[in-house]
């Protein structure tokens, strides 16, 4: 077996010349940019007074981001194998460096929106060329103790967004969220463009525009239309479209699409032209792992969606409060990534994911049960608990799924495996915010306080993730060690 640069695979106990550097520089920007995904929910509010926006317009902040994810993530298949690692990195840095800069200056909600857009451009790229680029050069004896870097990231980025969110609100101004950022942006950029170099062939294969029209109509449309069931409509104006028959019709709009584009993708990749090749899916464990990491991310950004609102609204604690309470765990997801990593390498998928499954659930059962007094010594212990289950989860799966998978298709495994988080993640933030607005304001109607009006909502969003994340308890039996993992010679399937 040959690396893709035509160099003979390398022996377990060390990677190519310069391939950790490249890697460590490849987390460090997805961290960073993953990051600044989820500092934004809290500095809602802020940028409505601020830039004197109605609710409605300042939702696009998140909406927009999460669309454009949608939209580059299935195209990162093709973008991997068409150009080199050092070019898309610098693509991915530029794009996301001058997204943060304008953001940065914006004087008003239209260029701040497309400062948004920029910057998810290039983070849309990033865990994509991480994981493939990991999973090309690093042998399989090793890839659980690489892939639990990747998963510190994927989990401790979003969960610390918040609380440096809430510590920049509490105490600057909200430009500071993207003054921040910029700086370690430009530094990463500067170091990738004198250290990264080219790990990996290209490829030659066309570039098929109707795939692209397709897949960004499909997954556009679907996360589009998930975001409007969970849209607030207190402010909205009298006559205005309801946001779930909005919604309704631009999910089944995006499904129609998404049925469209799988089948050009059918067709395409008979002759290895596809935008994002679906064969990943005929192994089995690849499809079990991913379909498991796409409910486990229903439950996690549903959950890190809902609980700053429920902190806020129902428990009364403040932006930097709320952030803190999810601080312990954010930490201990992040500093557990490496560690699990070297368990898998030794233990194999089961020994982490079943038990990580089982703490989730054990984690959202406990939270639908909160109320307006629920101590926050609770809440941290088991959002600590949480923490834990999603570090024992993300390696076993991301190290399980795209090992399950021969070299050509690393690229497009990857593509498929965050499109899917994406469209997850996407799904459980309308889900678990739909449940809670609509309980919340059917109670404001009533004359209820929002402390008394949200805590139900609360409580059944909350049993909603909690019956939905039974599902990988299950799941997680099914999923197995690749093969080339159990024997360091043979090839990957």
């Amino acid at each position: 077996m040959r690396t893709p640069n035509g160099a003979n695979t390398p022996k377990s106990e060390g990677l190519p010349a310069g391939a950790a550097r490249v890697i460590w520089l490849l987390i460090v920007a997805a961290f960073v940019a993953i990051l600044n995904e989820t500092t934004m929910a809290i500095a809602i509010p802020h940028l409505n007074a601020d830039l004197g926006i109605p609710p409605e317009l300042g939702q696009w902040f998140t909406s927009a981001f999460m669309l454009t994810m949608a939209v580059v993530i299935p195209t990162t298949g093709y973008i991997l194998q068409r150009f080199t690692t050092r070019q898309v990195f610098l693509a991915a840095m530029i794009a996301f460096a001058i997204g943060t800069l304008v953001c940065l200056i914006a004087p008003g909600f239209t260029v701040l929106l497309t400062g948004r857009v920029i910057q998810a451009a290039g983070t849309g790229v990033m865990m994509p060329l991480l994981m493939t680029t990991l999973m090309s050069v690093v042998p399989a004896s090793q890839r659980g103790r690489w892939m639990g870097m990747v998963s510190m990231v994927i989990s401790l980025a979003p969960a610390l967004g918040p609380s440096l969110s809430g510590l920049v609100l509490d105490t600057l101004h909200w430009r500071w969220l993207f003054g921040i950022v910029l700086p370690i942006a430009l530094i990463s950029l500067v170091i990738g463009a004198k250290w990264m170099t080219n790990l990996g062939e290209t490829s030659t294969a066309p570039f098929d525009v109707p795939s692209v029209a397709l897949s960004a109509l499909a997954f556009g449309g679907i996360v589009f239309g998930l975001s409007q069931f969970g849209a607030d409509t207190t402010d909205a104006p009298a006559g205005a479209l309801s946001p779930v028959l909005l919604g309704s019709v631009v999910t089944g709009c995006g499904a129609v699409f998404l049925a469209l584009f799988v089948w050009r993708q059918l067709v395409l990749q008979r002759t290895d032209r596809a935008l994002l090749d679906l064969r990943t899916f005929k192994s089995r464990n690849f499809s079990i792992a991913v379909i498991t990491m796409t409910i486990i991310a229903i439950a996690m950004f549903g959950t890190l969606t809902l609980l700053p609102l429920y902190l806020q609204n129902v428990a009364g604690l403040d932006a930097l409060q709320s952030g803190l309470v999810l601080m312990p765990g954010s930490l201990l997801m992040g500093l557990l990534g490496p560690l699990m990593g070297v368990i898998y390498d030794r233990k194999g998928p089961r020994a982490l994911l079943v038990p990580g499954t089982i703490m989730i659930a054990a984690a959202l059962s406990v939270y639908s049960t909160v109320g307006e007094s629920t101590p926050v010594l609770l809440l941290i212990v088991v959002q600590a608990v949480m923490s834990v289950g999603l570090a024992m989860s993300f390696t076993p799966l991301f190290s399980a799924s795209l090992g399950s998978l021969p070299m050509k298709l690393y690229s497009h495994g990857s593509a498929s495996l965050n499109t899917m988080q994406q469209v997850g993640g996407a799904m459980g933030v309308a889900v678990l915010i739909a449940v809670y607005s609509s309980i919340l304001h059917g109670g404001e109607a009533a004359g209820l306080s929002t402390a008394a009006a949200g805590a139900p909502g609360a409580r059944l969003a909350f049993l909603i993730a909690a019956g939905i994340s039974l599902v990988p308890v299950v799941l997680a039996w099914f999923v197995r060690r690749p093969a080339d993992q159990e024997e360091p010679s043979a090839s990957a399937r």
